[in-house]
């Protein structure tokens, strides 16, 4: 089941302020739309984000080397059409709407979606209405409304994709949202569990909130790895998920990849969560001779359960040889999959120890690791 998420970003709207469309003004560090697009990058689920963006903001494309950017149209659902549109010669499964101008939504209002999507064609997250609601005239409460019922709508919407798709082409109108388009189409929309932190910056005191939900709930942990394999006989190395051909092989009770190994405890140290020996004993037979992918993302489940987005890693083998340079570029690829993370946040280098100690006399291979998590 693949599943991709578009993000409208060709917005123009500047009531809050700071001279700048909002998704592209600062908070906590960054822009907007960046936290926005951390929150589908770091989500397992998503396999592809399409960006639309606004006729004068399209120079800014580059920026996104893991999204499709998209020219989005004079209005949103115009430009939420322009996104499926873009999506249609190779379509996912399931489609995820949702506003740039939403920078807080949860990995939970995420998964809630694309859960009720395995039952229904399209679903939404909401908030049910809790305050009294009056109905006014020049100032003056002229009456009440009944708020049974009522639930505030929030992003993303979730939907099959060719039934969204069939929904836009057939819709004439301005509709306020991609539900309204849905149920015009004849479709059932189920109703998902909200947030009250996925709040929609509109208006100057959003920023304010926005900035203090995630100044106030970031939580930054950086761990250090560190790992040595001695040489055995052999004809290849296993090297950060790289087969290398080489003239000796590493001993371990797994597969020995000292630089994995390394990355895995890196990951455990920043949880505060012991060493791979901790979580696979190597006097336990069932992890002889063990792919170290294994132990590698056990750490990053471990770190997703726990809340946290493995935001960047850094490994460094230190060797003689075989020479990594050559094998650097697939090496980062294979860490960065196996841990569920773009590749340039993903670090893999090497350098010597001058001919000194045991690695300078190719005895073995040291690694060092360190890696960034942060939890919003």
């Amino acid at each position: 089941m693949s599943t991709a998420v578009i993000i409208v970003a060709a917005g123009r709207g500047l009531r809050a302020g700071g001279g700048l469309p909002k998704q592209w003004r600062a908070l906590a560090g960054k822009r907007v739309i960046d936290h926005t697009l951390d929150r589908f990058r770091t989500h397992p689920t998503i396999d592809r984000i399409v960006m639309v963006l606004g006729a004068d903001d399209m120079h800014r494309a580059d920026e996104f080397a893991d999204a499709l950017c998209v020219l989005g149209g004079a209005s949103r659902d115009q430009s939420v059409r322009n996104g499926l549109e873009a999506l249609a010669g190779n379509p996912p499964d399931l489609v995820l709407i949702h506003d740039a101008a939403r920078p807080l939504v949860s990995a939970e209002v995420i998964d809630g979606v694309l859960d009720a999507l395995a039952t229904y064609k399209a679903a939404a997250p909401a908030v049910a209405v809790t305050d009294a609601l009056w109905r006014g005239e020049d100032a003056e409460v002229v009456g009440t409304q009944d708020r049974a019922g009522l639930f505030r709508a929030q992003t993303p919407q979730g939907f099959a994709f060719a039934t969204i798709l069939g929904a836009h082409r057939a819709y004439r109108g301005a509709p306020l949202d991609d539900v309204e388009v849905a149920r015009a189409f004849g479709v059932s929309v189920a109703i998902t569990k909200g947030d009250e932190e996925n709040i929609k910056i509109t208006a100057p005191e959003d920023f304010l909130r926005a900035e203090a939900k995630l100044r106030g709930q970031m939580d930054i942990r950086t761990g250090n790895g560190f790992d040595v394999h001695a040489f055995e006989d052999g004809d290849h190395v296993w090297l950060c998920g790289v087969k290398i051909p080489h003239t000796k092989a590493l001993k371990g009770h797994s597969d020995a990849d000292v630089g994995m190994h390394a990355v895995t405890d890196a990951i455990y140290g920043a949880l505060g969560m012991g060493d791979i020996g901790q979580h696979f004993p190597p006097s336990d037979p069932q992890w002889k001779g063990a792919a170290s992918h294994i132990f590698l993302r056990h750490a990053c489940d471990l770190a997703r359960a726990n809340g946290f987005t493995i935001t960047h890693a850094d490994c460094t083998l230190i060797c003689e040889r075989p020479k990594v340079g050559p094998h650097a570029v697939a090496m980062r690829e294979a860490m960065a999959e196996i841990m569920g993370i773009d590749v340039s946040r993903m670090s893999v280098k090497a350098t010597t120890s001058e001919q000194l100690g045991f690695t300078g006399r190719e005895e073995g291979i040291a690694a060092i690791a360190t890696a960034t998590l942060v939890k919003l």
